[in-house]
């Protein structure tokens, strides 16, 4: 297994969903949720320019904004690739851009020493061997089975391993692989004509993966074990586990539900949430990979933008509390959530309280606590477990509670985060 240790230091990663369906600009599945033909589809390359690309902008965005690895969708599952495959002819190079997508960026952002992942869709929608299932473009079509009387996956699979070499061995180092996605009758009950390990020769891929870039990190969507576990479009409960261990896992995240660039979609998440879900992953063990989904020009849209901004300015003061942090043993009050890293215990407060909040736990371990965004001290007591609540003196908290005196004004910040310096308990 590749070392995981730069994934748990990095914590923030950035997902770049680009391809045709940044074109048609509502939603990267376009062409299954409007039951569109390979035709139909293939229109979108013949005008696809991108000409205001610039991979380099997009690297120092991504840098500014605190990310310290990215992941490109290579090939999504309309089946277009991003590179000079010598596997198709449906590539970038046979576009109004016609150069290497997957080369300059990669050089771009690894310019910037953000480490490279790339994505790979095990679903092809245009690859004549890859068989109709339910999620095909083709799938209401009522001679499904004659159409897939001819199709061989076997084919398909020798394609989708030469490609991956390419991948393996065009760009030089590869820090991820993320693959999507399996969906078995375990898994998707809904679905019929199901793939998962089987139809993707998952064995072969992980070993090509390990023969060629062995330091690469896999996920776990080929339907076998992998290195990274990949929940997405929700927030975990807690840690993920797998038999009662905890494993490295990331939430991954859009900025507005779609993963493609998507014109008329507003639902945007806030900046302050994208910094409580990126906490709240971390403070259970975990990473956020965030998307963005460039437009047909090849430009960052506005709202990505600005959240890309305003997350940065805030872990330009509070990486600390992210980088290399994780779960804690403490038990955060509520509304708040704790990461720790070594000796530094870091509150992370959601809401603001008045005056005070209460540690539990806490009453012998504090040196020291300030504030992150500016180094200003945070003053503390601890009050006696029989002092009595009374008009203006505070009482009856439980014992070992340590109470952080607060200023009534909230720090104007995301998300305000107090440093505490723990005190190393002799035994």
């Amino acid at each position: 297994m590749a070392d995981a240790q730069w994934m748990v230091e990095d914590r923030l990663g950035l997902f770049v969903h680009f391809g045709l369906y940044s074109e048609a600009a509502r939603h990267e599945w376009v062409m299954t949720y409007e039951k569109m033909t390979t035709l139909q589809y293939e229109r979108y390359a013949k005008y696809f320019d991108p000409d205001l690309y610039d991979p380099r902008e997009w690297a120092r965005a991504a840098k500014a904004a605190g990310m310290r690895y990215v992941v490109l969708t290579t090939k999504h599952h309309d089946g277009f690739c991003l590179w000079d495959s010598a596997q198709t002819d449906y590539t970038v190079m046979n576009t109004p851009f016609g150069s290497d997508i997957v080369a300059s960026f990669v050089e771009a952002f690894r310019a910037e020493g953000i480490r490279i992942g790339l994505y790979y869709s095990m679903l092809d929608w245009h690859h004549p061997d890859f068989t109709i299932d339910s999620l095909h473009p083709r799938s209401e079509e009522p001679n499904v089975d004659e159409l897939n009387a001819g199709r061989d996956m076997e084919r398909y699979r020798r394609y989708v391993r030469a490609q991956l070499r390419e991948l393996l061995t065009g760009y030089g180092p590869i820090d991820y692989m993320f693959f999507d996605y399996s969906y078995t009758p375990e898994t998707s009950p809904e679905v019929w004509g199901h793939k998962g390990r089987e139809e993707w020769g998952s064995a072969e891929i992980v070993e090509l993966v390990r023969e060629l870039q062995p330091n690469a990190l896999i996920n776990d969507r080929l339907d076998v074990p992998g290195d990274v576990v990949t929940p997405e479009q929700y927030q975990p409960e807690d840690g993920m586990t797998s038999d009662g261990h905890e494993v490295l896992w990331e939430a991954c995240q859009t900025l507005d539900g779609s993963w493609g660039y998507y014109r008329d979609n507003q639902a945007f998440k806030t900046p302050d949430l994208v910094a409580r879900m990126l906490i709240d992953g971390v403070s259970k063990g975990g990473n956020l990979l965030f998307n963005v989904g460039p437009t047909a020009r090849g430009v960052i849209d506005d709202a990505s933008a600005r959240l890309l901004r305003e997350l940065g300015e805030w872990m330009r003061f509070h990486s600390r509390s992210i980088y290399g942090a994780g779960r804690s043993t403490f038990a955060p009050p509520r509304d708040a959530r704790y990461t720790q890293r070594g000796d530094r215990l870091y509150l992370h407060l959601f809401a603001w309280p008045f005056g005070q909040v209460h540690l539990a736990g806490l009453a012998d371990r504090v040196e020291y606590a300030r504030f992150l965004h500016d180094a200003s001290e945070v003053p503390f007591e601890v009050i006696p477990e029989d002092a009595i609540a009374m008009n203006t003196k505070m009482g009856g908290l439980p014992s070992g509670t340590l109470t952080l005196a607060l200023p009534v004004r909230r720090p104007d910040v995301l998300v305000p985060v107090v440093e505490l310096f723990l005190r190393t308990i002799e035994e």
